[in-house]
């Protein structure tokens, strides 16, 4: 059974509450909507028309595999967060179960790279979300300014620092969802009145070069984008009222809800607007309310809704791409000049810049090639990364069945894990996914720029080792 409890040894908290300096301060209502707003966002409002355009009407069904594959993962990361209710989500689960110093800094770089290149697709989708709220047609050159300008005034507010609290999170993923509500009630009401094709959300229509299974993993991997951010709530448990009990209910019906936000968006998306009005689009969803609702003043309002949606993804990415470098120089396994803090701010600045500027060349490099829509192939890259983290976390919950804790705790069974490593193998493989070899270009490229940082700190620690061993003073032999 995927959701029995597990009981280890009878030492430890009954409640698995380990001691902590945060103030648990968050309950299951707060989580739950924690949980909903970090999915929410990006995704659904940039990449429905591309994944419509692998796969034609029948665009929910990529969403709803998608669904699948991170159920199957958040009941892996469910046994984890219930049996060690601590911060730092994969790199804990790893570093316990292999205790490798180098595979640990590979984990967690991937996901700080993760948070990059969400970032880039937020900043380029506020950009087009802003050029369609003005109402005013932008070249692929000024999209692009636009997005580094945005990114460079993400910048400015996490050097200043930003204090994100859960509370704040709720305004925000209340906006959020005002907007995909919104799209779903204008899509129902013309749905309703005859002004769509519902034959359309039942049709294949898939690329001529590719076959359907092909299109709809293609399809897959870049639904799965707006899936993810339900890993990073592991992160609050020591700031969670009884995590190893509420965590499991909460995580799941997170889960649910915006799964079913996303196939009733995209069904009334494709029933409204023909597929081949949707691919390309960088704006889908404001294109599905102007044709529903011609004229209707509320639907002005959707480009500035999503601009507090993927302002918000941008912000919440940067902040924490920029905090994981930073520990991770704190700790010695990249350069220490990373962990400079401003001296009034008690920001790291460093940090900051230099995953600003990551962002700001990948922003540059995507934009100027113009083979692969932008945003999918950032949107992509993504889910590519945290596809190969969460493959890992699938065998790192069956790895350390063997360590017993003190409480009880969340358990997922055997299968689904097994089940999770698999599908998101398949979601990674070139040959399986259909992806195309930009994603793997940029991700590598990203991954090569840790290992290069990674190496020059271990190679100045050891010779700062050497020196200081030879510096030492010798005692004269007799």
């Amino acid at each position: 059974m995927a959701q029995s409890i597990s009981t280890a040894s009878p030492t430890g908290s009954p409640t698995g509450e380990h001691p902590t300096e945060l103030k648990r301060v968050i309950g299951p209502k707060l989580l739950l909507l924690f949980i909903v707003g970090d999915i929410l966002g990006t995704g659904v409002y940039a990449l429905t028309g591309q994944v419509a355009a692998e796969v034609g009407g029948a665009a929910w069904v990529p969403f709803l595999v998608a669904f699948a594959v991170a159920l199957v993962t958040a009941f892996s990361y469910l046994e984890l967060v219930t049996k060690y209710p601590q911060t730092a989500g994969a790199a804990l689960y790893v570093h316990k179960a292999f205790g490798v110093h180098f595979v640990t800094f590979l984990v967690t770089f991937v996901v700080m790279c993760s948070g990059i290149t969400s970032a880039a697709t937020a900043s380029r989708a506020f950009a087009a979300n802003l050029a369609a709220g003005i109402g005013t047609e932008l070249s692929n050159g000024t999209i692009m300014a636009v997005a580094m300008m945005f990114l460079l005034l993400v910048m400015a507010v996490n050097f200043r620092g930003v204090s994100e609290s859960v509370k704040a999170n709720v305004v925000l993923t209340l906006v959020e969802l005002s907007g995909l509500v919104m799209v779903i009630l204008i899509g129902l009401w013309a749905i309703a009145g005859g002004n769509a094709d519902l034959s359309r959300v039942v049709l294949f229509d898939t690329p001529g070069d590719k076959s359907l299974l092909l299109s709809v993993s293609t399809a897959t991997s870049l639904a799965f984008f707006a899936m993810v951010g339900f890993e990073d709530s592991v992160n609050m448990a020591e700031e969670t009222k009884d995590p190893s009990r509420i965590f499991p209910r909460v995580m799941l019906t997170g889960l649910g809800i915006t799964a079913v936000i996303y196939v009733l968006v995209s069904i009334c998306a494709v029933a409204i607007v023909p597929v081949g009005e949707l691919a390309g689009n960088e704006t889908p969803l404001v294109t599905v309310v102007e044709t529903a609702a011609p004229g209707f003043p509320i639907g002005s309002l959707l480009p500035f809704i999503s601009l507090f949606a993927v302002a918000n993804s941008a912000l919440i990415n940067m902040m924490m791409a920029s905090r994981l470098l930073y520990g991770m120089s704190k700790q010695g396994v990249l350069p220490g000049f990373l962990s400079k803090v401003h001296s009034a701010r008690r920001t790291p600045w460093a940090a900051i810049l230099f995953t600003t500027g990551l962002a700001l060349l990948l922003i540059g490099y995507v934009s100027l090639s113009p083979e692969s829509p932008i945003v999918a192939v950032l949107g992509g890259t993504t889910s590519l990364l945290l596809l190969a983290v969460f493959a890992v976390v699938n065998v790192v919950v069956l790895v350390l069945r063997r360590d017993l804790v003190g409480h009880k705790h969340f358990r997922a069974g055997t299968v689904l894990p097994v089940i999770g490593v698999i599908a998101c193998v398949w979601l990674v493989l070139p040959v399986s996914s259909g992806r195309g070899i930009e994603q793997y270009q940029i991700a590598g490229a990203l991954l090569a720029i840790g290992v290069v940082l990674w190496l020059a700190t271990f190679v100045t620690r050891r010779v700062r080792g050497s020196a200081s061993r030879d510096s030492r003073p010798r005692c004269p032999r007799s």
